[in-house]
């Protein structure tokens, strides 16, 4: 029997959602996206068919969830910073309100992290991406299949915001 189930959620369009069962490594799921006539679009109904399976799976399980909170990333001065247009923010935003959603409709309230704030407990900050899908492998060897490719990173990213959260859980529920 299962007692906890934890969603990790990277939100980009190719992020991913991954799973804890017990702080063991569950399912992984691709961020689902659909092309809407112009752009792709995260799925927000491929989202929540993966939640209600998962809970169908683990009946009595304590769920929980936490998707980094992503913002644009504005032109600044000075160069050399990563930018975003408009239209670009926009769609960022909408996929993270996608996901929100997702979860929101099926009565889990999620919780949000920085990037910077998972990272740093991490050990990853001023590291590239690699880094942490390696930190990840280290860490579940259980799911090194699904993180062998460099561009499975947001596996990676969502497998180890699961675990941050889930330690803050059991930290929490410890001082409880």
């Amino acid at each position: 029997m299962t007692f906890r189930l934890t969603f990790g959620v990277d939100p980009g369009l190719t992020g991913a959602i991954a799973t804890l069962l017990d702080g063991e490594p569950g399912p992984i799921l691709d961020m689902p996206t659909f092309h809407n006539g112009t752009a792709n679009e995260v799925d927000a109904l491929a989202i929540a068919v993966f939640i209600k399976q998962l809970r169908a799976e683990h009946p009595g399980t304590y769920v929980s969830a936490c998707i980094e909170r992503v913002r644009a990333m504005p032109d600044r001065a000075g160069g050399n910073v990563r930018k975003m247009g408009a239209q670009s923010s926009f769609n960022f935003g909408d996929g993270f309100g996608q996901v929100k959603a997702a979860f929101r409709v099926l009565g889990i309230q999620p919780v949000f992290v920085e990037a910077r704030s998972w990272k740093s407990t991490m050990g990853l900050i001023g590291f590239d991406k690699d880094v942490a899908r390696q930190l990840a492998i280290s860490r579940f060897p259980a799911a090194a299949m699904d993180l062998q490719r460099k561009k499975d990173g947001g596996r990676a990213d969502a497998l180890l915001i699961a675990l941050w959260h889930d330690r803050k859980q059991l930290t929490g529920a410890r001082a409880a």
